[in-house]
């Protein structure tokens, strides 16, 4: 009898100690409901650590397209302007400017006018200036020279007691008609095309006189018995 009593307990505590390991176990209920919140806040954690990745992964992709657009749009700045050039360049070649009212050029003097270069820009101040020199041989008639020599572009002076222009480098020396007269110049003063309108005097400033530019160099020099000199 005390045998199957002892048994009976010993059974007991042996089922009851095994429930308890039961509910120690992951695969118990209170166990199991632990471990599936736990599993639960990492994988939210997880996610949140994925989405905060993409994010940065994303910024950064934005950052640098915004850089390589920046660097490109600098390297292309350059070669834009170089094949837009030409246009302006055109343009400007056909710009008439006034050098003002015709009554301010009396006939048979030759005064001295400015204008602005229309190939200059904003920041060039006073450099913006140039200078030619007007004469007027009759009443619509009128010979507008460039100040450069055409030796070397020196500016070259008008002296109205000689009527002659006057280099002060080599010794360039032009009639009044802006033709060679003596020196190192082998060809006479660069002349603008002009207009009248309105009662104003235009020229076309667009032709820059240069030492390539032979288009408007006064040729009669020699017609008045000056040999050429090439020295």
């Amino acid at each position: 009898m005390w045998l199957r009593i002892w048994i009976r307990c010993a059974a007991r505590r042996r089922r009851s100690e095994t429930g308890t390991e039961r509910k120690g176990r992951p695969g118990g209920k209170g166990g199991g409901e632990k471990v599936s919140d736990e599993i639960e806040v990492k994988s939210e954690q997880q996610s949140a650590e994925d989405k905060l990745a993409v994010s940065r992964r994303w910024l950064l992709l934005k950052l640098g397209v915004a850089f390589n657009g920046l660097v490109g749009l600098a390297l292309a700045t350059p070669v834009i302007r170089y094949l837009l050039s030409p246009v302006k360049r055109d343009s400007a070649y056909n710009s008439w400017v006034t050098l003002g009212p015709i009554e301010g050029f009396p006939v048979g003097e030759t005064r001295l006018a400015d204008f602005k270069n229309p190939f200059s820009r904003p920041w060039d101040g006073e450099t913006q200036g140039v200078a030619c020199y007007v004469r007027r041989n009759t009443k619509s008639e009128f010979q507008v020279f460039a100040v450069n020599c055409a030796h070397l572009g020196c500016p070259v002076r008008w002296f109205p007691q000689s009527q002659l222009f006057m280099c002060p480098c080599h010794g360039g020396v032009y009639y009044a008609d802006g033709s060679r007269a003596s020196g190192p110049p082998e060809r006479g003063l660069f002349t603008y095309d002009y207009k009248l309108a309105g009662g104003q005097l235009q020229i076309n400033a667009g032709q820059m006189p240069t030492l390539s530019n032979t288009a408007k160099l006064v040729q009669i020099g020699n017609a008045k018995g000056n040999p050429p000199c090439a020295g």
